[in-house]
């Protein structure tokens, strides 16, 4: 079936202005042929990925059938999570805009029951929840649905790998037999059948199909890198694509969390989020990343359930997701609402270049694979974007005003020459110009050879501006602590301070080995890094 623009549908004037604020013109697949089965009544079965617009494919036709003179629930939607609750609440309220009357509830736990109940009292027509505030509702009586016409249930497998199934159906018992159901789901599992099968009537089918699961305008890249270089990729690449805003994704909570730190530590501002941090927290850190205060949002896939920011430039895969579905879910958060995305994944030996190819045969797409970037490759961008502000600067005018610095410089002993190249080598590299990333991979993975154990992160108060470098820190914990060179790990060398990994059984000597020492002339203080 073709797409049809929204004004080929049967649409009130108020929805059809609600759409255009949004700025669509031209409905999905999955929109074009859910809403007129919906519309007409129909029980609809959706299969769709998220990012294939089913939302407003079920609230639109949802909206368009409430009564904004019934003050009772009419509508349900059931959610997995609370931040898909929250998104799917708040695109319904976008899209009844205009409807005078209409009233959208989110009721989620790690939320005041309070609000949520006097909320209720005043009259709403249409729930967005989580199967357990639900339930909880429904136990004190502060919620009835006596008179609901339409029950959603939305990524309806995903609730049920969550261990929704009893819940969801105890809330189903609870509505009137003489209900439209309307059940979207990126799977089609056999629990999900038999729910199809109890409470569904003929229902229509509405699929999108794989060849549309992955979107054209998502460019999909991975690459062969170490987990040690990780970091530094992710560094490199935001770099070389100017990326604003991205999204990280990692297959454990305490990676997020290690991750969050680590590229903080680089200079970045990022947050992390999963399924540990209060409600509250959750909030505020998805109102930041919205707000771009946060440029890097680190979660894992539970709670990047709900995450609807239009802007996503990229999507890192840090971790290779185990589910294939889940490779969808992730990179379709980039490459909305007619823009471009890129979707870069990280792969780390054989296993996971098996998984990368179940990806590919599950998406029908090809995913690159590329070289990592060197740092010649950001030398050249830098140089690009120097060329930009030059050029800028020299049309600006009132040049001649630095002529006086221009001489005291001169008058210290530099020639023109060596002052323009100086000023260019401050401004395209970072001191680390003669590294390459494969270069780097071949002169760790020498220096980790024969290390185990734990490794512990160590603090020192000296870095570039002290003109210290890794090897001064090398060799002061070997000459001035008497480690072997081979416990010694990652060494990062920032302005003002530096982090070097040892090994957890030699931490003790090289603290008290270096502490109060010079190294270049430069009095250090050495610490375990605080986490």
């Amino acid at each position: 079936m073709k797409k049809l623009n929204f004004s080929e549908l049967s649409l009130s004037p108020e929805m059809q202005e609600a759409i255009g604020d949004m700025g669509f013109t031209e409905a999905s697949h999955i929109q074009s042929e859910a809403i007129p089965f919906i519309q007409e009544g129909k029980d609809v079965i959706g299969q769709a990925q998220t990012g294939t617009g089913k939302t407003a494919a079920f609230g639109i036709p949802l909206l368009e059938s409430l009564n904004p003179k019934e003050k009772t629930v009419s509508a349900v939607v059931l959610c997995p999570t609370r931040e898909l609750a929250i998104q799917v609440a708040n695109e319904l309220k976008k899209l009844a805009k205009y409807k005078r009357g209409i009233n959208v509830l989110a009721i989620y736990g790690g939320e005041s029951i309070e609000r949520q109940i006097n909320a209720l009292k005043r009259g709403v027509q249409v729930i967005v929840g989580t199967p357990g505030r639900v339930i909880d509702h429904l136990e004190r009586k502060t919620l009835r649905f006596d008179n609901v016409k339409m029950a959603v249930l939305d990524e309806a497998d995903e609730m049920l790998n969550m261990g929704f199934r009893e819940d969801i159906e105890n809330i189903l018992e609870r509505m009137p037999d003489e209900k439209q159901t309307v059940f979207f789901s990126a799977t089609m599992p056999k629990a999900i059948l038999d729910m199809v099968h109890r409470y569904q009537k003929s229902p229509k089918l509405v699929k999108v199909t794989n060849n549309e699961l992955t979107n054209a305008s998502i460019e999909q890249v991975y690459f062969e890198v170490e987990n040690a270089l990780k970091l530094k990729l992710v560094s490199r690449l935001i770099q070389l694509h100017n990326v604003q805003l991205a999204l990280l994704f990692c297959n454990t909570k305490k990676k997020v969390d290690d991750v969050v730190k680590s590229l903080r530590n680089m200079g970045h501002k990022a947050e992390g989020i999963h399924g540990d941090l209060r409600q509250n927290q959750r909030n505020t850190v998805l109102s930041m990343f919205k707000r771009t205060e946060v440029n890097i949002l680190v979660a894992t896939d539970v709670a990047a359930r709900g995450i609807d920011v239009s802007n996503v430039d990229v999507v890192f895969n840090y971790d290779l997701p185990l589910d294939p579905e889940n490779y969808v879910h992730r990179i379709g958060r980039t490459g909305r609402a007619g823009k471009t995305g890129k979707a870069f994944s990280f792969v780390t030996g054989r296993n996971e270049l098996r998984l990368l190819k179940d990806i590919e045969r599950y998406s029908k797409v090809k995913v690159e694979r590329r070289n990592l970037p060197s740092q010649k490759d950001l030398i050249e961008l830098k140089k690009a974007n120097l060329l930009t502000k030059l050029t800028a600067a020299k049309s600006a005018g009132d040049l001649e005003k630095f002529e006086g610095i221009m001489e005291y410089y001169r008058s210290e002993g530099f020639t023109l020459h060596e002052l323009t190249l100086a000023l260019l080598k401050m401004s395209l590299t970072d001191g680390n110009e003669g590294k390459e990333m494969e270069g780097e991979r071949r002169e760790r993975s020498k220096t980790f050879v024969n290390r185990d154990g734990k490794m512990v992160r160590l603090f020192i108060n000296a870095g570039r501006k002290h003109k210290i470098s890794k090897g001064d820190i090398a060799g002061a914990l070997v000459g001035k602590s008497g480690l072997d060179f081979k416990s010694i790990g990652a060494i990062d060398v920032h302005d003002d301070f530096s982090f070097v990994e040892v090994s957890d059984q030699d931490a003790e000597r090289a603290i008290s080995g270096i502490m109060d020492k010079k190294i270049k002339g430069k009095k250090v203080n050495i610490e375990i890094a605080r986490r």
